[in-house]
């Protein structure tokens, strides 16, 4: 079974300059709502939604299909998958 999170590792030196390894742990968001025009801009005040996070992608993409979906016949609803990198180091 694979892992659910996503792990790429990058160097970096601590504080006595001896190389320590960095884990990066990307977390995923679906977040939208309606939107004053079909320009995308600006969305209109207590619409937004946030969901997440979520440690994989395929997390994130089965929730925005599924609110993409809900609001389909709405032009100016419109959801996004938001990719957030955290890197922590490993001990």
């Amino acid at each position: 079974m694979r892992s659910s999170r996503r792990r790429a590792r990058r160097s970096q030196q601590n504080k006595r300059g001896e190389p320590m390894e960095m884990t990066m742990n990307n977390r995923f968001w679906v977040l939208g709502g309606e939107y004053k025009s079909l320009r995308f801009e600006e969305l209109i005040n207590g619409t937004e939604r946030l969901f997440g996070p979520f440690l994989v992608r395929n997390e994130a993409e089965r929730t925005w299909r599924e609110m993409s979906e809900q609001h389909r016949p709405q032009c100016n609803v419109r959801f996004t998958i938001v990719e957030e990198r955290t890197s922590a180091p490993v001990r």
